[in-house]
């Protein structure tokens, strides 16, 4: 049976420099057994970087890596019980998917028979069983990455890291290979680093999310805590996006604040906020619109566009364009409508940066 043997993954005080630029900023991380932790960020955040001094493909300027507690830092990749499910499957295209999987095995000194018996289970882990004899080109994009899913699993690694693994997929089937993945982890248990530039993906599979910008963290902890209470604009907006908007903190009780836009008010989590100017962030789907004029925070609706299962609104107001996410499509607003904006109870956060 496959049993991947969990490991915790500790970055010490990490810095990465190539020539005079600095690409990680004194990186400190802790992630447990058996979590799956994603990276995510915008291109040239660090997030690869990192990944790649995790597997050993790049080394440290300075600091720690320490994996099941042990210092790998300048250890070479084949000595660090990781393995790599890379963005481009990187499956011998001359060779079966049975002989993929099998390869690293053979290749650690794994007698042939036992090699192909644990990749058979390897494929049948990830719901291939019986397809061995395929070729990568007699296999779909999702069937690939489960091969390649497969090839990492049987070398039972203490940590099984992901780089962007599903970028090469369509929309449905990114969806479907990221559920198994998930499923796949926590049946096993394993510990994972998973590397994406998606949000939704990243909510989606993640025990936590690491978001980096400019080589450091700009903030770490679960998927809803990163939704629902972003520590700066770039989080809010790159978190599922949202309405930046200026507001005036009236009044803090405890957990709770009244924040004023125009004549709104309106309660949200304080989050130590202090009376006086501040900034919300709202997402698209927190904004309620109703046909009127002269109301307490008045907009006007400049773009309308009907999706199917929600219209999306562009509102005009005296704080700026708001972007708007409305499920209610039989009563679509049309251009130039005046509109009174309120807020729902939820996905509304004063935020400090």
């Amino acid at each position: 049976m496959i049993t991947p043997r969990a490991g915790s993954v500790v970055f010490q005080n990490i810095k990465k420099q190539f020539g005079s630029f600095t690409a990680i900023h004194d990186l400190s991380l802790t992630i447990e057994p058996g979590q799956l932790v994603t990276l995510l960020g915008p291109s040239g955040c660090g997030k690869t970087t990192t990944l790649r001094m995790l597997a050993g493909l790049e080394h440290p300027t300075s600091g720690k890596i320490l994996i099941g507690g042990k210092d790998v830092t300048m250890l070479p990749a084949n000595e660090r019980d990781v393995s790599m499910v890379f963005q481009s499957y990187a499956l011998f295209p001359h060779m079966s998917s049975l002989d993929n999987v099998a390869y690293g095995l053979e290749s650690s000194g794994l007698k042939k028979k036992e090699a192909r018996e644990r990749a058979e289970e390897g494929l049948k882990l990830v719901g291939l069983g019986g397809m061995g004899g395929r070729l990568p080109a007699e296999l779909s994009g999702g069937q690939q990455q489960r091969v390649a899913v497969a090839r990492a699993l049987v070398l039972e690694p203490q940590v099984l890291l992901l780089d962007e693994p599903l970028s090469n997929l369509d929309a449905r089937l990114r969806r479907q290979v990221r559920t198994e993945i998930r499923d796949l982890q926590q049946r096993l248990g394993f510990t994972a680093v998973y590397v994406t530039h998606d949000q939704d993906e990243a909510l989606a599979v993640s025990d936590r999310i690491v978001i980096m910008k400019d080589g450091v963290i700009a903030q770490e902890g679960s998927p809803r805590d990163l939704y629902e209470a972003p520590a700066s604009a770039f989080i809010a907006d790159f978190m599922g996006e949202a309405n930046v908007v200026p507001c005036d903190v009236i009044s803090v009780e405890g957990a709770d604040a009244t924040i004023r836009i125009g004549a709104l008010e309106h309660r949200v989590p304080s989050r130590n906020a202090k009376p006086g100017p501040a900034k919300l962030a709202v997402r698209p789907n927190s904004i309620t619109l109703e046909p009127a004029s002269g109301a307490a925070f008045p907009g006007q609706i400049t773009h309308a566009a009907y999706l199917g299962d929600h219209v999306e609104y562009e509102v005009e107001t005296s704080t700026g364009r708001l972007f708007v996410v409305d499920p209610a499509v039989e009563r679509a607003l049309a251009p130039a409508t005046e509109v009174a904006v309120g807020f729902k109870g939820r996905g509304i956060a004063i935020i400090n940066g």
